[in-house]
């Protein structure tokens, strides 16, 4: 059953970043090049920034599934509102209005990111396999939402969003003996190394993070441009993020990260050969995230919402970099 409920964790992570890329670029068909900057930089920055915030009362929260049904609030309403600034396109909706629309786009996205992986490392005991799979799909999601972007697409995905959260909840009634015995074991096994050790293992996980960004969007500008460039980044970004919590679990995280680590810098250094070897070096770089929010997890058992939350937050400075 834990799986099953795994794979809906999942296949709503396609569907939230699905829905908020295509959101966006609907978004870009109608709102003034002016206020479009400021629209996706509070999208993202919400999305990311907050999720420290909404991982620490995550973690504190008794009813879990209120922060995956807060998050189906704020992304209907997103799209209720997207609908209005639609349909007020010919009049020049005001400039607050698209940026309320990225707003709650940002916050639904960073509630339902916490959530999901916190329900995954917890019901699963942290297994690197699962955690690799649910961070693996919203990759995807974004790029199926950016290419195909439409208002059709994006209703689908709200009733998918909807359906699927429904059966989770559904399925996921009272706590399993797995998560009553995951919860009642010790904290972090870092922990008796002492706080500032542990501070010292978080801030070095964040930094391995944002230079893992850094190196995957060099990577992803090295590539043609065009939808179907996007398409492969995507699913590249996706099989890699999947496929690297399988290698760990098969051959130790510590061999698999150095072998990851190693493939993409060769294949950086190669990269101008051929745009096969960009994506061979993206999907290696993509590999390590499942090793790394493991590895947060194990720092901070107890509190994986602020795990996600913190690793996520460290993805901003490439995001800004890249964007700027």
């Amino acid at each position: 059953m834990k799986y099953k409920t795994i794979a809906i964790c999942s296949m709503l992570h396609f569907m939230v970043d699905g829905l908020c890329a295509c959101q966006l670029y609907l978004l870009a068909g109608v709102v003034p090049m002016e206020h479009l900057l400021g629209v996706f930089l509070t999208y993202n920055l919400l999305a990311f920034l907050t999720q420290p915030l909404t991982g620490l009362w995550a973690d504190r929260v008794g009813q879990k599934h209120r922060l995956l049904l807060l998050a189906n609030v704020l992304l209907m309403g997103a799209v209720l509102l997207g609908q209005t600034v639609w349909l007020m396109a010919d009049g020049q909706p005001p400039a607050v209005v698209p940026l309320l629309v990225a707003t709650l786009l940002g916050l639904g996205n960073s509630f339902f990111h916490v959530w999901g992986g916190m329900q995954t490392a917890v019901r699963t005991q942290n297994d690197i396999r699962s955690v690799g799979v649910f961070v693996s799909t919203g990759a995807f999601g974004l790029s199926v939402g950016m290419v195909f972007s439409s208002w059709l697409l994006l209703w689908v995905f709200c009733l998918l969003i909807g359906w699927l959260s429904a059966d989770y909840v559904r399925r996921d009634r009272g706590l399993t003996e797995t998560v009553r015995q995951w919860a009642a074991g010790p904290n972090g096994v870092l922990v008796h190394f002492g706080p500032v050790f542990l501070a010292v293992s978080i801030i070095l996980l964040m930094l391995i993070v944002m230079g893992r960004s850094f190196l995957a969007g060099a990577f992803s500008a090295d590539m043609s441009k065009g939808q179907l460039a996007v398409l492969a980044v995507g699913a590249v970004s996706m099989l890699g993020k999947m496929a690297g919590g399988w290698v760990a679990r098969s051959m130790g995280w510590p061999g698999a990260a150095l072998l990851m680590v190693v493939v993409g810098l060769v294949c950086y250094g190669c990269r101008q050969l051929d745009e096969a070897v960009v994506l061979l070096g993206l999907f290696a770089v993509n590999c390590t995230m499942p090793i790394t929010l493991y590895l947060a997890n194990v720092v901070l058992k107890g509190h994986e919402g602020l795990a996600f939350g913190l690793l996520a937050a460290a993805l901003v400075p490439a995001y800004v970099w890249a964007f700027l």
